[in-house]
């Protein structure tokens, strides 16, 4: 069975939820992994960016990847976050996180240093050739700034074994379309975008990796799969519902703003560690309504 057939619909990028003391609070993760499973969400995936991972500890990394794992219990597939700008240092994380029970990696392309696309070829490469599990790319340029053209991504679908997919969040619609395109039949193309998630699946992609499914994994999930059967008219309905919530998840911050959601919700307490903050009163008031409303 191919990556994009056990992967598709929508996968929950999930928070890593705080005590007061900076803790992780395990026992609140394990009501949000319980609460996404529960409404209907088929994946999760555990240290994205929506998880705080710049700054988690290793040892952290690999106590949230096994408590996943745990929650998760097989009743859905698990994908683990191992991304950065040092190929070296991730190379080695592959070999040491636990990925035994991973569907899949999801590696972010690298920061900050801003590679040329050759660069990033060879980055991703190098990585596939020692991931014990498939590769997921992730495209995501507001966050690395530097975007993965699609000529790139092609080139590492059609060329490099153990590269099975992308999670596109560029929001450049063209891009998206020239990728669904020319890709390989079993290359994976999720959503990486909310807002854009049902009509980068009238476009031809299999699902979406979502911070909102988060907070409204049943309302969520359910437009996602409405879309995949393109029944868009069911969808986009479910998604009008929505589209004040992804505004205020990402006014301010991620996961400053799914954290407030869930604070909302009495699943979390609202902590993030610096140099992240909570939402503002004001946002925060807004997000209550919303909540309120539901």
């Amino acid at each position: 069975m191919s990556l994009q057939t056990i992967l598709r619909g929508t996968g929950v990028a999930l928070v890593t939820p705080f005590t007061k003391e900076g803790a992780i609070d395990f026992n609140a993760l394990e009501k949000v992994i319980r609460n996404v499973i529960d409404n209907g969400c088929e994946y999760v995936v555990t240290l994205g960016t929506t998880g705080e991972t710049p700054v988690l500890s290793k040892e952290e990394k690999k106590e949230l990847i096994e408590f996943t794992y745990k929650i998760a219990d097989s009743k859905v597939p698990v994908v683990v976050g191992i991304g950065g700008n040092d190929t070296q240092a991730l190379i080695k994380d592959l070999e040491q996180f636990p990925l035994d029970k991973a569907a899949a990696v999801l590696s972010a392309a690298p920061y900050y240093s801003k590679p040329s696309q050759e660069g990033i070829f060879q980055h991703y490469k190098t990585l596939a050739a020692v991931s014990p599990k498939p590769l997921i790319l992730y495209n995501v340029p507001g966050r690395t700034g530097r975007n993965v053209n699609a000529s790139t991504t092609l080139r590492l679908a059609h060329e490099v074994q153990n590269i099975a997919g992308i999670k596109e969040a560029s929001g450049d619609m063209s891009l998206c379309m020239q990728l669904l395109k020319d890709k390989p039949a079993d290359f994976m193309v999720v959503s990486g975008d909310d807002n854009l998630a049902m009509a980068q699946i009238a476009c031809g992609m299999t699902g979406v990796i979502s911070v909102a499914a988060n907070c409204l994994p049943r309302q969520f999930s359910e437009m996602v799969r409405l879309s995949l059967k393109h029944d868009f008219t069911a969808a986009k309905r479910l998604n009008d519902t929505m589209l004040e919530a992804y505004n205020l998840l990402f006014c301010e911050n991620n996961p400053a703003g799914v954290k407030g959601f869930l604070t909302a919700m009495g699943l979390i307490q609202n902590h993030l560690r610096l140099p992240l903050v909570p939402l503002s009163d004001e946002v925060m008031k807004k997000v209550q309504q919303y909540v309120a409303a539901l």
